[in-house]
């Protein structure tokens, strides 16, 4: 599809309340109707209803790792901090690092605990705050809590662990050789999915065969990673179009082709799927935002290609009623949906 052909689609450029959030947009989130913006040089933006007030998450270093769970936001900055901030600009050290280390990576767990990474320490603590700690094999890059149960997936080189914090028993390592970067769950706990440097994806089957998936063909490496709200599929950054993968079946995408919509002349940078609809938002490295129908591959066009912007942060609110971006220049947007 050319650029012409995307401007002439309808669009929702009216609706779009923009923002300059200052720096380089890390991650963005939604806690209830207040939209967050983890930014590069340490700060988080909280924006509702127009207006925005800064917070200093990381004041001595920049945020490198973040997660929610709709009422918290957690960050990790190279200033080895995790941080804690509300929606009411409340901030707090949750952990502190030993000197000179780096939050590479977190995870929340939907009953309260937390869970972060320092160089090859991973560290869970739960919400009556007892710690365990995990060794692994190299540096983390990726950590995600299972959907149910306290179970936790690391990625890290030649593979992933699937580790309880809360029991004794050792880890269970699924390998994969190669450098894994994110790690995903299926919203039914049935696959594991990692990223890798290798411009590629990797999954297992946890169920019945401990199988491997490998999903190859990214011209660039695929950094986002968002479920469908069916879970039926997994839309991909990383490609020229935004490229989803089936899990509808036992076998997962095995054998089978993917989907590819919201082509354009560049590069999808991130993905977020509408939590209750099949609606995928898509950010690009050239700065442009796009909500496409899953239904009939229909576009709307919410922010148009900006130079020097390329989309680093998407997210929706938990009603799928707004949408916010962030870019790499500090440029940032909120979509109130009618």
């Amino acid at each position: 599809m050319s650029e012409n052909s995307t401007d002439a689609t309808p669009s929702l450029l009216d609706l779009v309340r923009p923002l300059d959030a200052g720096a380089h947009v890390t991650a963005c989130a939604f806690l209830g109707a207040v939209a967050a913006f983890a930014l590069g040089d340490g700060g988080v933006l909280l924006w509702k209803g127009g207006e925005s007030h800064r917070v200093e998450a990381h004041p001595d270093g920049s945020v490198l790792s973040a997660a929610c769970d709709g009422e918290r936001l957690v960050t990790g900055g190279d200033d080895g901090r995790v941080a804690v901030t509300g929606p009411d600009g409340s901030t707090r050290t949750f952990a502190q690092a030993a000197a000179f280390s780096w939050i590479d990576a977190l995870a929340l767990h939907r009953e309260g605990g937390i869970a972060w990474s320092s160089g090859r320490t991973v560290t869970a603590r739960d919400p009556k705050g007892k710690e365990r700690t995990l060794s692994t094999p190299s540096s983390v890059r990726g950590l995600a809590f299972a959907p149910k149960g306290y179970r936790l997936a690391v990625a890290h080189v030649d593979g992933a662990t699937l580790w309880f914090p809360n029991l004794d028993g050792a880890p269970e390592r699924l390998e994969w050789k190669g450098a894994h970067l994110d790690v995903v769950w299926s919203p039914d706990g049935r696959f594991v999915v990692t990223s890798m440097q290798e411009n590629s994806l990797h999954g297992w089957r946890l169920q019945p065969d401990k199988g491997h998936m490998r999903m190859s063909g990214y011209p660039g490496k695929s950094r986002s990673l968002s479920w469908t709200h069916d879970g039926k599929w997994l839309a991909t950054s990383g490609a020229d179009a935004v490229i989803l993968w089936p899990f509808d079946s036992k076998e997962g995408p095995t054998g089978k082709q993917p989907r590819e919509c919201g082509v354009r002349p560049a590069q999808v940078s991130r993905v977020a799927c509408h939590p209750r609809a099949p609606v995928v938002a898509a950010g690009f490295q050239d700065g442009a935002v796009l909500l496409i129908r899953l239904s009939d591959a229909s576009e709307l066009l919410v922010r148009p290609a900006v130079k020097g912007s390329g989309i680093t942060a998407l997210a929706w609110d938990d009603r799928g009623a707004t949408l916010a971006f962030g870019a790499a220049d500090g440029a940032g947007g909120v979509l109130v949906l009618p």
